[in-house]
């Protein structure tokens, strides 16, 4: 069977470079195992693949004993070429934006890894922010700019609406950077690897939707204070509008002091409710 051909609606970069595909691969196994000695989970950990194309990255996910892996893959081409030459693999024919993961995992934990498509790779990881208390780990590459993103601190230039929605619930790791010519065909940026591992906080001492609502309003006018960004969220004039955290900018405040001040503006929107 010929090789498959790069598409560049689906946004396809094959991996060449074997080395880099070995240590992706092993990203996830941290993960597998802390839930092993937790007893979460006793046998194989469930990983999903997103994107496989022609398996460079599934042949050594295969091989680990500890993983029991499922491939899901929108392109047609890809997924004949690996139901060929990968019989053992699990594959899944259409698009992970659209899967059910209830369906295909109804209970426990698993794990998502992939050489996720650039375009649509923070989509994906809202996708598992919803699954946020089943998936212990989520790993693989995507474009070194959203990688520095994910991974900022605050205070940082990159840090943003992702950095504090995904770290309110994981702790991410960029883990190294992966240059243009190891893929066929070459994309016009460098690429990263990153891992997330869930974290221990169950849950925000705030309400989640507002939470959400404050941090994407903040970051949409990064560069005022939060006095002007966030007025329309507590009403012109209002009070708390004087407090201090609303005279910083949003790329200076961590999860926690977003928590917090989601927590004083619910409190002044009930008072003039």
């Amino acid at each position: 069977m010929q090789q498959v051909r790069a598409k560049k609606r689906l946004g396809q970069h094959f991996l060449k470079d074997q080395n880099i595909a070995m240590q992706i691969a092993e990203s996830p196994v941290y993960a597998a195992e802390q839930c092993s000695a937790a007893g979460s989970m006793p046998g194989k950990m469930p990983i999903l693949e997103i994107g496989p194309g022609m398996g460079v990255l599934t042949q050594y996910l295969l091989k680990n004993p500890r993983l029991d892996v499922t491939a899901i893959e929108i392109d047609e081409e890809s997924v004949a070429y690996l139901n060929e030459y990968y019989p053992e693999l699990k594959v899944i024919y259409g698009d992970f934006l659209k899967l059910d993961l209830n369906e295909l995992y109804p209970e426990g934990q698993f794990c998502v890894i992939g050489n996720y498509p650039y375009n649509i790779s923070s989509q994906i990881f809202f996708k598992v922010l919803e699954y946020k208390d089943r998936i212990p780990c989520c790993s693989g590459m995507i474009q070194k700019e959203v990688a520095e993103r994910l991974a900022a601190k605050p205070g940082s230039k990159a840090y943003g609406i992702l950095s504090v929605l995904l770290q309110a619930y994981y702790d991410i790791e960029y883990l190294f950077t992966v240059h243009e010519y190891v893929f066929d065909p070459p994309p016009k940026v460098k690429s990263a690897v990153i891992r997330f591992t869930r974290n221990e906080r169950t849950h925000l001492d705030c309400d989640e939707k507002l939470f959400k609502t404050v941090v994407k309003t903040a970051f949409n006018q990064r560069r005022k204070q939060m006095r002007n960004s966030l007025q329309a969220l507590v009403g012109k004039g209002n009070p708390v509008l004087e407090e201090k955290v609303f005279t910083m900018r949003p790329e200076q405040l961590s999860v926690e002091q977003f928590v917090e001040l989601t927590k004083l503006i619910a409190e002044h929107r009930a008072e003039n409710a």
